[in-house]
């Protein structure tokens, strides 16, 4: 099965260690395999992922608290200002 990812939002985040970091949300996508001439048909799959800008991914727990994987690091989404 194909896949692909999604962007559906990207934000600011202020770390735990001071600096300021860019957040990427994703949504995995599956191609539909289908008989009719419509070209890719893509669907979501209900998976979610959220990424940094330079591609390390982030882990959100169910509180839905961000943190970088192998650092004690903490993200808050930061206000739009």
């Amino acid at each position: 099965m194909e896949k692909k990812l999604h962007l559906l939002e990207s934000f600011n985040a202020q770390g735990s260690d001071g600096k300021r970091y860019v957040v990427h949300g994703y949504e995995h996508m599956a191609m539909v395999e289908t008989l009719s001439a419509t070209p890719d048909q893509w669907e979501p799959t209900g998976t979610f992922e959220y990424k940094l800008a330079d591609g390390r991914r982030i882990e959100v727990g169910r509180d839905e608290t961000m943190t970088i994987p192998h650092s004690d690091v903490r993200l808050e989404r930061m206000a739009n200002a």
